[in-house]
């Protein structure tokens, strides 16, 4: 029986690759109301493959405090948690200390973040060359990925709340 290990070791931005972020809004199981999420994801382009970036955003994530297949971390009663989402403006920014990016979202992720005060963010370290930035991602694509169980699994979630400026 083998058991998990703590990603270690160094990593560089180089073997992330493309780094990106898609959102979307839906109706929660547990909550009934829609929820906001958004998707943290490389396309595996990395400098040393799908494999090493992989494992390099792993490893980024458990630094800063996102265990990976570990459960929910609620930002709000994390301190120190070095992730912020700021939205302002029809957009989503979020920051890491490895990524920060951009994100036009639609009312409808506005109002589901706005009525619950939070987004699930959800880091995969499972590659998506699929979805390229600047090019439509159709519902049926985002949904074969992000609802993969092994993506799930192996991906780090957190619960951010929504700050906005002023």
């Amino acid at each position: 029986m083998t058991s998990p290990r703590a990603a270690t070791g160094p990593f560089t931005q180089a073997q992330l690759g493309t780094l990106s972020l898609i959102g979307w809004s839906g109706e929660h199981p547990d909550g009934g109301h829609d929820v906001a999420f958004l998707l943290v994801y490389s396309l595996g382009d990395g400098t040393d493959g799908p494999a090493a970036g992989e494992t390099a955003m792993r490893v980024a994530l458990e630094r800063c405090g996102l265990p990976v297949g570990a459960g929910l971390v609620r930002a709000a009663e994390t301190p120190g948690l070095p992730v912020t989402l700021l939205v302002q403006s029809g957009q989503a920014v979020l920051t890491l200390p490895h990524f920060t990016a951009q994100y036009r979202v639609p009312p409808q992720w506005l109002a589901a973040a706005r009525d619950r005060g939070e987004v699930h963010a959800m880091f995969a370290t499972r590659p998506w060359p699929a979805a390229v930035p600047g090019r439509p991602v159709g519902e049926e694509l985002l949904r074969s990925f992000a609802a993969d169980e092994q993506v799930v699994m192996t991906s780090a979630h957190c619960l951010l709340p929504v700050r906005s400026l002023g």
